[in-house]
């Protein structure tokens, strides 16, 4: 697993280096049959990071790549699920709150997490076998790749940046208890009807219990909102707009392995992967 998290590791460094070259430039804006945007940056990651991953043997789901049918994927024990680049409506907004997303699933559940933030170069990732839980509610990490090795500087390839050094510089990340202020986390780009009224809810009940405490909205664009949880930055983020897969694998396995739930608000069960049809529920993300 550690291999796999090393392959996983590199391909969303060398995919951020490549997204940061079109980043600066006056890129073109595509607009695929969904609806959502398209550049040239989300093209050239999906193929680092496809390159990356196909020596691994293991099916990929991507969004930027041809979709197979669930008569093949329902085979698969194993499969990576990756965005190439998560938020793209910020990436055109030059917001720098854009991701790159790569994860491992194992019978539909989130084993394995790595989230890659391009501008701030902050890296998050997590290395869970199926069907265990952390002893300590910290086994996802984080660190400032720049700081990970000096070999690190622009212009450099991934090979040169040490993996081993950045395993071992990471520091461990944990959820937050709620105390004075309920922080729940919203998009700047999807803040729905129906996200409003769940925050209303929470609010109406805290003031019910007597006010003891206060909510306070976090906004945040692509999978960080996962990361804010997952950091203690923020106790809840409610998801009622929809989302695929590739949103979210990376961000609950990160979440998962740190004890922050992420439950599908269909099933009242944790969120599954590889299902037949790869758009999710509304989900709620919340630290316990």
């Amino acid at each position: 697993m550690q291999n796999l998290l090393a392959v996983a590791i590199k391909a969303a460094l060398e995919a951020g280096m490549e997204i940061l070259k079109v980043y600066g430039t006056n890129f073109d804006v595509e607009i695929k049959g969904d609806n959502s945007p398209l550049t040239q940056a989300d093209k050239n990651a999906n193929e680092v990071i496809m390159g990356y991953l196909k020596t691994t043997g293991i099916p990929i789901i991507s969004e930027e790549s041809r979709q197979i049918d669930y008569s093949v994927r329902k085979n698969w024990s194993r499969c990576w699920i990756v965005d190439p680049l998560d938020g793209t409506k910020e990436f055109i907004k030059r917001n720098g709150e854009f991701t790159v997303n790569i994860a491992l699933i194992e019978e539909g559940d989130p084993i394995l997490g790595v989230i890659y933030v391009p501008v701030s170069k902050e890296l998050y990732f997590t290395c869970l076998p199926a069907g265990t839980a952390s002893e300590d509610g910290k086994t996802s990490k984080k660190i400032t790749v720049s700081c990970a090795s000096a070999k690190a500087s622009s212009g450099t390839r991934t090979e040169e940046i040490s993996v081993e050094e950045i395993l071992k510089n990471a520091e461990n990340i944990g959820p937050a208890k709620i105390t004075s202020t309920v922080k729940i986390v919203g998009s700047r780009s999807h803040l729905n009807e129906d996200t409003k009224n769940f925050i209303s809810e929470i609010e109406n009940r805290l003031s019910a219990e007597g006010g003891k405490n206060e909510v306070e909205i976090v906004s945040k664009g692509s999978s960080l909102k996962f990361c804010l949880v997952a950091e203690g930055l923020a106790h809840i983020y409610p998801r009622y707009a929809p989302t695929m897969e590739w949103d979210t694998a990376a961000g609950h396995a990160i979440c998962r392995a740190v004890g922050v739930s992420v439950i599908d608000q269909t099933t009242k069960k944790p969120m599954r992967y590889n299902k037949p049809n790869l758009l999710n529920n509304y989900f709620v993300v919340k630290a316990q």
